[in-house]
């Protein structure tokens, strides 16, 4: 008899385990319990389930914060949750389909929330909210789901996700009309944003840095609203300590610019996950990876495991923001990326090439004969220098002519005789040599305008005629 009722205590306990875990794979997952280990931790800080949460993510460091509300009214970290995948590159969403992740202020309420999820159990964050319509984004459906596959949403672990489902849903229960959700790039760290201060994002993320930079300082949700296509935080104004927080990190970002922090802008192949993911992923495969995270989720496999096989892209940046190197970091970790970016290879200037001797000796080029059909030169007595002054502006110049042979005592001594037809000196001349003609080695052909036609009825012998009898007239000739 006793062996009966042992056994029967035994059935239906194991009747009841299983039906536990159906439970939470059903439309009754919306009830999934907050973990007794989540319960003590909550205890040992001062929490409890009732308090408001908030939460922040992640990409590039691939974690999600929760933080909740203590007695004294303000927020402290509750826990951090690596994340198993996100999609895209860093940056806000933009348009339906371009596997982006939302950037930016959201605002979870019970309405969004989703226990009959294919990813086990999600929320919906709010995706486009009014930040996003007034720079008129498109998308839907953005969510924080199971089963570590993203399209553009965050994605965690089925455990993960039902730990924070509960989280959410119990602080709403309570009376929380909607839990913030600060969905972030990256920490907000001079670091970081000496190394992103040439991304084109770079303004966006500033403004996100005001609304974080309340939080942080004073532990308090920031009040969120859109005017002018920015983000407001409490109406525009903010505490002293605030303001000054702001001043310190844009002293610490110019101090690391000076000491050589390299701008860069980071391109994965298809978003990231946190590395104690990875570390799986690589060691057992995709399958193993899937399996120990989405137990309860569709099986729809870890997405585009191949692209989580190593690191981002790091594009170096010059000062104008224009690409100068591209080299491939082992992860996103700020150490990873600084090491990828020291061992890449030094650019080299651009040294001349040495002419190389030729085996025999060529004749100098002839230099190429000017397009006009004149060319005049200055000459000297008895040493004539060929020194190009061009009929027309588009000549090209020509190089000098050697230097004349010397000429006998006799011939010298006539070229300082005036020239036919002028009525100069030669003493006279001396300060200006005379001009002579230099006929081109090769025929070009030439357009020249023709010599001004004479007026009609001058009389050449009538030298007391007016000067406007030479002027041009307009004829076809």
């Amino acid at each position: 008899m006793a062996i009966k009722q042992l056994a029967l205590v035994a059935f239906v306990a194991l009747t009841l385990a299983a039906c536990e875990e159906e439970r939470y794979r059903s439309s009754a997952r919306h009830n999934i319990p907050i973990p007794t280990a989540t319960y003590a931790l909550m205890s040992e800080k001062g929490m409890s389930k009732d308090q408001p949460i908030l939460i922040r993510s992640y990409k590039k460091e691939s974690e999600l914060e929760v933080w909740k509300r203590k007695a004294d009214g303000q927020y402290a970290l509750l826990k951090t949750f690596p994340m198993c995948r996100w999609s895209g590159q860093l940056g806000p969403k933009v348009r339906e389909g371009d596997r982006m992740a939302p950037e930016g202020f959201y605002a979870i309420a019970p309405q969004q929330m989703n226990p009959n999820s294919s990813y086990y159990v999600s929320f919906n964050m709010g995706y486009p909210n009014a930040y996003d319509r007034a720079h008129g984004r498109t998308g839907a459906h953005l969510m924080v789901h199971g089963a570590c596959s993203s399209a553009g949403c965050y994605s965690m672990t089925d455990d993960q996700i039902g730990e924070i489902y509960a989280l959410v849903r119990e602080a709403q229960n309570a009376g929380q009309k909607a839990v913030q959700m600060q969905a972030l790039p990256f920490r907000m760290t001079p670091e970081n944003l000496a190394k992103h201060r040439l991304d084109p994002n770079i303004a966006f993320w500033k403004n996100l840095k005001e609304g974080t930079d309340y939080f942080e300082v004073t532990r308090d949700e920031p009040a969120v609203s859109v005017a002018g296509g920015r983000y407001v935080f409490n109406g525009g104004s903010a505490p002293a300590a605030v303001a000054e927080k702001r001043q310190q990190d844009e002293v610490q970002v110019a101090s690391l610019v000076a000491k050589g922090t390299p701008a860069i802008k980071l391109i994965y192949d298809d978003g990231d996950q946190h590395s104690s993911f990875k570390q799986t992923l690589l060691a057992g495969g995709s399958d193993a990876l899937n399996r120990s995270a989405s137990w309860a989720s569709k099986d729809v496999g870890v997405s585009r495991a191949d692209a989580l096989s190593i690191g981002p892209r790091v594009v170096v940046l010059d000062d104008k923001g224009k690409a100068k190197a591209t080299v491939r970091a082992a992860s996103a970790d700020n150490d990873a990326v600084l090491a990828a970016i020291a061992a890449a290879p030094a650019e080299e200037a651009a040294k001349p090439e040495a002419a190389k001797p030729d085996a025999k000796p060529t004749a100098a080029p002839r230099p190429a004969a000017a397009p006009a059909a004149t060319q005049l030169a200055k000459v000297a007595p008895g040493n004539a220098v060929q020194a190009p002054v061009l009929a027309s502006a588009a000549s090209t110049p020509v190089a000098p002519a050697a230097p004349a042979e010397e000429k006998p005592l006799l011939q010298r001594a006539l070229s300082f005789m005036p020239v036919f037809g002028g009525g100069s000196s030669a003493t006279a001349d001396q300060g200006s040599a005379p001009i002579a003609s230099v006929v081109p080695a090769t025929p070009t052909a030439t357009s020249a305008p023709l010599p001004p036609r004479r007026a009609t009825g001058l009389k050449t012998s009538s030298l007391d005629q007016s000067m406007a009898g030479y002027a041009s007239q307009p004829t076809t000739r």
